[in-house]
C-alpha cells in the first residue's frame, strides 16, 4: 500500500489547520499555519465557496491525513464502525484513537503519528508484554503499551515524553514514565477525543 512521502506541512496548509504531523515543530511560531502561509498551489490565494460535497470531502480528508492513512485503509475503519452497534461517527473516532500507532503518539513515546508508526514497525513496542509490529492494531481497555527494553527505543522515547506530558495526557490513558509503559484505562468518549472534526459529515459522505 502506498503512503504519502511529501512535505507534511503542505497537508496542514491544504486543510488550513494544524494536523500535528511534525511533532514539536507544530507548537513553534515558525509553523506555516501560525505564520499565515496560504493554501498550496498556484490558486492558493483564491477563496472559493465549497459545495456540500466539498465540505464533506474536506472533513474526511482532514481526519484521514491527521491519522496518516490511505483512503482504502480509512474506508475499512469506517465500514468496521458502521457494523458496530452505536453512533457510527463516534465509533470511527474511537477506533482511530485506539490504533497502536496513535496510542504510542498520545503517550509521548514518539513526536508524531508518523514517527510512532515507524517505531512500531521497527519492533520497539510491546503490547501486554509481547512484541507488536502492526501499527493499525486496535487496542481495548486494559491493554498495556510498553517501549521494549532496548537502548535505542528507550533513548528515543525519553526525548519526547516530558514535552508530551507538559501538554497534557488524555484522561483515558495512564503513563508510567519510569517503566516506559502506558495503559488504556477506558475507551474514550466523544468529549475526550481530540480531533476537531465533524464526523457526521464523513458518515454522510460515505452514505451516498
Amino acid at each position: 500500500m502506498g503512503r504519502y512521502t511529501g512535505p507534511a506541512c503542505r497537508l496542514c496548509r491544504r486543510q488550513a489547520m494544524k494536523l500535528f504531523l511534525k511533532g514539536d515543530r507544530c507548537y513553534m511560531a515558525k509553523c506555516p499555519i501560525e505564520t499565515g502561509r496560504p493554501v498550496p498551489g498556484v490558486h492558493g490565494q483564491r477563496r472559493s465557496k465549497l459545495s456540500a460535497y466539498g465540505v464533506q470531502l474536506r472533513e474526511k480528508q482532514r481526519l484521514r491525513r491527521m491519522f496518516g492513512m490511505q483512503e482504502r485503509q480509512f474506508r475499512v475503519f469506517f465500514e468496521r464502525a458502521l457494523r458496530t452497534r452505536g453512533v457510527t461517527g463516534e465509533k470511527l473516532l474511537q477506533s482511530l484513537e485506539l490504533r497502536l500507532d496513535s496510542l504510542v503518539y498520545r503517550l509521548g513515546f514518539a513526536p508524531s503519528r508518523r514517527a510512532a508508526r515507524q517505531m512500531v514497525n521497527h519492533g520497539h513496542i510491546a503490547v501486554n508484554g509481547r512484541k507488536n509490529t502492526i501499527p493499525s492494531r486496535v487496542l481495548k481497555a486494559g491493554d498495556k503499551i510498553q517501549v521494549r527494553e532496548r537502548k535505542p527505543g528507550r533513548e528515543y522515547a525519553a526525548r519526547f515524553m516530558d514535552s508530551a506530558e507538559s501538554r497534557g495526557l488524555a484522561a483515558w490513558l495512564q503513563l508510567k514514565k519510569d517503566l516506559f509503559e502506558g495503559e488504556v484505562l477506558h475507551v474514550p468518549t466523544r468529549e475526550e477525543i481530540a480531533p476537531t472534526v465533524d464526523e457526521q459529515l464523513i458518515v454522510e459522505l460515505y452514505s451516498k
